[in-house]
């Protein structure tokens, strides 16, 4: 913390001393007062942008039209080195209109730091830090808020998520991350306005699922998404789990939602965010193929139907293909560790050098958690995983398209069916070398006349 603490003070100092008001704010004052590091500084001041960009050489206009100004630590005109640290620092504004429910239409600057704060969303975001006194200067009540555990917004909550409808998920968020209750009527003005969250751009909505699934109060996160109505709109195909019952003997817990929710508790801190979006929809084609057979329920198809819904999320989502392909591949892959001490040898190793199988294996470790508790297959897993060498799971192939040629095979759609054969020999340790993986084409794929 003592580095960037240190430059967003200097900074403040700086400011200060050319007779100007400057006070860290936000975020970052909450963190401190809750004794949590924060993971940026920003700074609000009297001084405009153009004053700042004159003060500080090596800093740049990040958001000229409101105020912002990026202050990097570095060398003037050189680029910031690497991990150096950088804060931003605003000019004391109010803001004016917000046509389309995320930015103010314009800004006017003030010369007051209280009449700043108030244009801020909820109470514990809205102290003011002054590091050359030592004193937290409080306007709108944050620190009885950050003390009583009370996420509540400045002023008439409905007027501030008219403003900025992210701002609901943000309540949500800080309400699970700090174990803190949504004062009751933020509460109902996002009951009320959750309908409108789909005004907000889907990048932005990703962004902050994301931050709910991987800060490590997920369960809480998404029981209040629910409550509030927010998830019904931006993951409806979530909300559909609620009810859907599942087999008592493989799921004591209860039913998909619930099954969810605790799988989601389990979750590291911080959670890689493929792991835990893989961990939300794992089982999000159950719902589409609920039945009850005689005797039990069933869900025929849900790794299937859950894969094509997964994909379509991301894509809404608008994940990276990098990201969504792996979401995907948890999706389709989940089910398949009931079957890892029956596999054969090849196709248990192929399994095994899936990309990023830690996520795999972690998922069905939570699955199970999550429901009866057995982790015998997580444990073959893992215990396999361990004892192979990376050469065994993905040996060097012993037989090209190049030696089929040689042999007298023509080039064509038999190659690629004879190289995967040769592929799972090798890795059921039937031969070892090119020879023997020769002989073996000759026996099992005769030439055929050169075919």
């Amino acid at each position: 913390m003592h580095g960037k603490f240190e430059f967003a003070v200097r900074i403040v100092q700086e400011l200060r001393a050319a007779g100007h008001e400057a006070y860290l704010v936000g975020g970052c004052v909450r963190d401190l007062v809750l004794q949590r590091e924060p993971a940026d500084y920003d700074i609000a001041t009297d001084a405009v942008p153009a004053e700042v960009l004159r003060m500080f050489p090596h800093s740049y206009g990040v958001g000229a039209q409101f105020g912002v100004v990026l202050v990097m630590d570095g060398e003037p005109g050189g680029g910031a080195p690497e991990g150096n640290a950088c804060v931003e620092v605003a000019t004391f504004r109010s803001d004016i209109g917000y046509s389309d429910g995320r930015h103010p239409d314009h800004v006017q600057y003030t010369r007051s730091a209280q009449e700043d704060v108030q244009r801020r969303d909820f109470t514990i975001n809205g102290l003011l830090y002054d590091p050359v006194a030592d004193r937290v200067l409080d306007y709108v009540g944050g620190l009885a808020d950050i003390k009583a555990g009370i996420v509540r917004t400045i002023g008439d909550a409905a007027e501030r998520f008219r403003e900025d409808k992210l701002r609901m998920m943000r309540a949500v968020r800080f309400a699970a991350r700090f174990e803190s209750a949504i004062e009751a009527q933020t509460f109902s003005s996002i009951q009320a306005q959750a309908g409108e969250i789909t005004q907000v751009s889907r990048e932005r909505i990703r962004e902050e699922l994301t931050k709910m699934l991987t800060e490590g109060r997920a369960q809480s996160a998404f029981d209040l998404l629910d409550r509030s109505g927010l998830l019904v709109q931006v993951l409806p195909e979530v909300a559909k789990m609620k009810g859907v019952e599942q087999p008592a003997q493989f799921h004591p817990e209860g039913d998909v939602f619930v099954h969810t929710l605790l799988l989601l508790r389990n979750l590291p801190q911080p959670a890689p965010k493929t792991l835990a979006w893989g961990a939300l929809l794992h089982d999000v084609g159950k719902p589409a193929t609920f039945r009850v057979a005689p005797g039990r329920i069933r869900f025929d198809g849900h790794v299937e139907v859950g894969v094509a819904m997964a994909r379509e999320i991301c894509r809404r989502l608008r994940f990276s293909n990098e990201d969504m392909d792996q979401i995907v591949a948890l999706v389709a892959n989940h089910m398949r560790f009931a079957d890892v001490r029956r596999m054969k040898e090849s196709t248990l190793k192929k399994f095994l050098r899936l990309p990023r199988f830690e996520e795999h294996l972690q998922l069905h470790r939570l699955d199970c958690l999550a429901s009866h508790g057995d982790l015998g297959n997580y444990e073959f897993a893992r215990e396999k995983l361990a004892s192979l060498q990376p050469e065994e799971i993905r040996p060097k192939p012993l037989v090209t398209g190049n030696d089929l040629i040689a042999a007298g095979y023509r080039p064509g759609p038999r190659f690629r069916q004879i190289l995967a054969a040769v592929e799972d020999a090798q890795l059921e340790g039937q031969f070892r070398d090119k020879e023997a993986a020769m002989e073996f084409i000759a026996r099992e794929f005769p030439a055929q006349g050169g075919v």
